[in-house]
């Protein structure tokens, strides 16, 4: 029988029950409930003990989170209710009690970490009557467990974006525009922002294709003198771009005034080989060139549970991108100064092919820095990366938002969604979503009709 609910005060302060996927998620995530207060479960100090040893973002965020609780407490017991610093915050407690009048554990017939969270939330809304308990879970299925025992659930909503459908894409195209300004653009290179787009209020770095019946040229907007430039098409290390939102991509991977960039499409439309290209026809810029990706393990399984030593684990989850370094060197023969050059800097680990937890904790300075499938990752990590860059440092994210292999993110949530919608319209931002797939008409087949 599911618990019945007393009616909470409309003016009460309410109670939050943590989930340990919000904890991973956000480590900071006790402070972003405003003046309401927060319980933690034992059980989740379990879990997080668990995760406290290793590499990956999640261990980070079991130590950080254990620590941070560890200062606030000070001299008093974490059974009593402890404020969270800052003036308009209220104050959390971790809760030892999981046994209440209805039992999930023996419910969903199940003994796990989960039903003991449940448990734990039922029995805050029993020994609080008249505040309203929510639970906050990043995990789908224990948020409907929760709701099906009549428990307030919610997803935790810091670091998501409002939608997808209204994502910035970074780049458009304006119809009818003054003829003279096209001329110009053509001629000198650039025209008056303010003459060609008239209203239109442009972000720096937006993308435009201008149209005036049968003429057109790509440009880039240029928001220090507020003139937009003429994109050029042009080849990266052999690579050519096969559209226009290509060569938006190349000319921002290529613009030595643009230090981040973000490239959002589905497979096939080129982002990595494009990144790749960019990175390696500037190679005499950096120092190195890191091309990088997260391990997402298989079903969710440890890399550990794969045969063979340390590099054969993880060659798997690299491949694509060597694969992307292969298909570059095909397009030189062997006697091509660029087919020596390219073994050359592998050899010489002038390029470096990683797993990015390879790379965390290091200060990137003089690197040209592509991350690979960036929606895998949450907003803290991939803040933590940019705030790595040093002098003479590059970033530049690529993803699909749709294809999300990580428990707990999910289109609005994910690292690359955030990154787009938070730093847009800033002078050392780029972005552009690629639409059109490249890669065969098979792989346009699959993402049109599957």
């Amino acid at each position: 029988m599911p618990v019945k609910k007393p009616k909470a005060s409309s003016g009460a302060k309410k109670i939050f029950v943590l989930d340990t996927s919000v904890i991973i998620y956000d480590h900071y995530a006790i402070k972003n409930f405003a003046e309401h207060d927060v319980v933690i479960p034992i059980t989740v100090l379990e879990e997080l003990d668990n995760f406290k040893k290793g590499n990956d973002t999640k261990n980070f965020s079991a130590r950080e989170f254990t620590r941070y609780i560890d200062s606030l407490s000070g001299k008093n017991t974490l059974q009593d209710w402890t404020p969270i610093n800052g003036p308009t915050r209220g104050k959390f407690k971790i809760e030892m009690n999981f046994s209440s009048k209805i039992n999930a554990e023996k419910i969903f017939d199940d003994r796990k970490a989960d039903h003991r969270i449940l448990n734990t939330a039922l029995y805050t809304v029993e020994s609080n009557p008249g505040r309203k308990v929510v639970l906050v879970t990043k995990d789908i299925n224990l948020r409907i467990k929760a709701k099906s025992l009549n428990l307030n659930a919610e997803d935790y909503e810091t670091g998501k974006i409002k939608t997808v459908d209204e994502l910035y894409n970074g780049r458009s195209e304006v119809q009818k525009v003054d003829a003279n300004s096209i001329s110009s653009i053509y001629n000198q290179g650039e025209a008056k922002a303010s003459t060609a787009l008239k209203k239109l209020k442009p972000l720096p770095n937006h993308y435009y294709i201008l149209k005036n019946g049968s003429a057109s040229v790509l440009t880039r907007y240029n928001a220090e003198d507020d003139t937009l430039k003429r994109v050029v098409k042009s080849a990266a290390f052999g690579v050519i771009p096969k559209n226009a939102e290509q060569t938006f991509a190349i000319d921002a991977i290529m613009n030595p005034d643009i230090k981040l960039v973000s490239i959002q499409g589905v497979a096939g439309t080129g982002k990595t080989l494009l990144s790749l290209a960019g990175a390696l026809e500037q190679r005499r810029n950096y120092h190195q060139i890191y091309l990088a990706r997260p391990i997402v393990p298989l079903s969710n399984k440890d890399i550990g549970y794969l045969p063979g030593d340390v590099n054969s684990k993880l060659n798997p989850y690299m491949e694509p991108l060597w694969d992307n370094l292969k298909y570059i060197r095909s397009l030189f023969s062997e006697k091509d100064k660029e087919h020596k050059q390219l073994n050359e800097m592998v050899e010489s680990q002038k390029l470096v092919v990683c797993p990015l937890a390879y790379i965390r904790g290091r200060s990137l300075s003089n690197v040209f820095f592509i991350v690979d499938e960036a929606q895998n990752l949450t907003p803290h990590e991939v803040k933590t990366i940019i705030t790595r860059a040093g002098e003479n440092t590059k970033i530049v994210f690529t993803g699909d938002i749709n294809q999300i292999d990580t428990p707990y993110l999910d289109a609005q949530s994910n690292g690359l969604s955030y990154l787009i919608e938070k730093v847009k319209g800033q002078a050392l931002y780029a972005h552009i979503t690629l639409e059109k797939g490249e890669r065969s008409e098979l792989a346009n087949l699959a993402n049109d009709l599957l």
